[in-house]
């Protein structure tokens, strides 16, 4: 796909939709950087960078929000069916401007279970959930949009005020253990980052259509619930083995379980150079603690 891409400057001006956890981190970030950033939500509110948007209802937004805007984020979810619910409201308005980027975040769930093996950009997604398939349909859905689109792919997301913290803090924590059981994460700042980190300089690297965003130390849920609690002073809790909790536990929390993969990171930092702020869940959980 040819790079239609072009680096940040003055006149840069982000629409973010679907503003959650990290599309707030990535807002608040560029808006610090000097650029302007809107952002939707589902409801209307009383902040000036914020606009309606609410493909459940058929709400779109203004079409005054466009004008100007050379990037886009979207950070929503499929819809019920597993279309992408922005194209399907938003495709030709979002055609008809002179978008310079589009970026789409994805997940990591669409390569499926790869029994702990390593996972990288080179594989063929094989997704074993039902929420992955969609999400793999949404990915190509924006791929066959034409629009500049550059796809991330995350693995599970914390940062201050999501973390395991909160779950030991509200009493809401799971201390279970499964053998030879690993997950790969990322610390939200370094989703910002490493986006950010692409678009200031594209024009001297090679374009990635789809890119993984994970640390470099995929590890079992068991080390980083100790970690947090040795942080705290705290004890932890016995573990429960898997197959004694796995009955108490919501199907999506048994979905968590019965994937293990470790993604690689090696094209986002050994190809295009990005260094990671929090290279391992120690550093980004300590940044969590000290900012709880």
């Amino acid at each position: 796909m040819k790079n239609h891409t072009s680096s940040l400057n003055s006149k840069s001006k982000f629409l973010i939709l679907g503003c959650g956890f990290s599309g707030n981190f990535f807002a608040k970030k560029i808006r610090e950087l000097g650029y302007t950033a809107l952002t939707s939500s589902r409801s209307d509110k009383k902040d000036p960078h914020s606009f309606v948007f609410n493909s459940e209802n058929g709400i779109v937004p203004n079409k005054k929000i466009f004008d100007g805007v050379t990037h886009i984020l979207s950070c929503i979810p499929p819809d019920k069916n597993g279309n992408d619910p922005v194209l399907k409201c938003l495709k030709n308005q979002l055609k008809s401007l002179s978008l310079e980027w589009v970026g789409y975040l994805s997940t990591t769930g669409v390569y499926g279970n790869t029994k702990g093996n390593w996972v990288s950009e080179i594989d063929e997604p094989n997704p074993f959930q039902k929420r992955s398939h969609k999400r793999l349909n949404c990915e190509k859905e924006w791929i066959e949009s034409g629009l500049p689109v550059q796809i991330f792919r995350l693995p599970g997301i914390y940062g201050p005020g999501r973390s395991t913290f909160e779950a030991i803090e509200n009493k809401k924590i799971r201390v279970i253990s499964k053998k030879n059981q690993v997950f790969s994460r990322i610390h939200v700042a370094d989703i910002t980052n490493a986006i950010i980190y692409l678009l200031q300089n594209k024009n001297s690297l090679k374009f990635y259509q789809i890119i993984n965003i994970a640390d470099d130390e995929p590890c079992s849920q068991l080390e980083v619930i100790q970690y947090c609690y040795d942080l705290l002073g705290l004890a932890m809790p016995k573990p429960i083995l898997f197959d004694d909790a796995k009955e108490e536990l919501s199907p999506i929390a048994q979905s968590f379980w019965m994937e293990n993969r470790r993604v690689s990171n090696k094209l986002l930092c050994e190809t295009l150079g990005y260094k990671l702020i929090y290279k391992n869940y120690k550093k980004g959980l300590k940044n969590c603690y000290l900012n709880n």
